[in-house]
């Protein structure tokens, strides 16, 4: 019996794991992994403001730069890549460049263009709000990339344990952005450590 379409995103998400033993011979191109991140983009966000950016570590050199500011996990240098995820503090930067093709396209009306525009230049007046936007948006980006590269056949990890200060200072990181997560990516050396999940009734209040 042919999988219709549901049953196939339904795999996928029920056969992502967390590895982090990765087969080092694993190469995963360039051209692949710009798919994967094209893909990534296609998450939501507030405003759809986008507030993300990645940092690529492709090559071998800089995945060995990476690894003692991520306290020297084997999976840094094993994966086939690694994409640090960044939050953007200053998204509300990107209200135009988002917005006005969408105008001069006649999708959006300008005065609906300005009354978001409102909203976004206030939302922005407060730090707290940017930063934690910055990290909840950033976070559904990272999600979608762990998924579309399960579907692509590729495994990933998220990590969160790295040296945010020694990052942002080997790389140059502006301030604009602020370190989320790393997120290692490769084809599976051995399975992942078997997990469990906390039943429903656990995890959930109806109301």
């Amino acid at each position: 019996m042919n999988t219709t379409y549901a049953e196939e995103i339904m795999t996928v998400f029920n056969e992502r794991t967390s590895v982090r033993h990765y087969d080092k011979t694993a190469k995963i191109s360039k051209e692949e992994l710009s798919e994967i991140l094209t893909y990534t983009t296609k998450a939501p966000s507030a405003w759809n403001l986008q507030h993300w950016h990645f940092t690529v570590f492709h090559s071998e050199e800089a995945k060995q730069k990476l690894l003692p500011i991520a306290y020297n996990q084997s999976q840094i240098v094993e994966s086939s890549a690694v994409v640090a995820i960044l939050g953007d503090l200053e998204a509300n930067k990107n209200t135009d460049p988002v917005y006005d093709p969408l105008v001069q396209a006649g999708h959006l009306k300008p005065e609906i263009k300005d009354t978001l525009a409102g909203q976004i230049s206030r939302a922005y007046t407060d730090k707290s709000f940017a930063r934690d936007a910055a990290f909840s948006n950033a976070s559904l980006a990272a999600m979608q990339l762990m998924i579309v590269a399960k579907a692509k056949g590729y495994d990933t990890c998220a990590i969160g344990g790295f040296n945010k200060d020694q990052f942002v200072q080997e790389f140059s990181i502006p301030e604009r952005y602020v370190p989320i997560m790393l997120i290692s990516i490769g084809k599976a050396a051995k399975p992942a450590h078997q997990s469990n999940r906390l039943e429903l009734d656990q995890v959930s209040t109806w109301l």
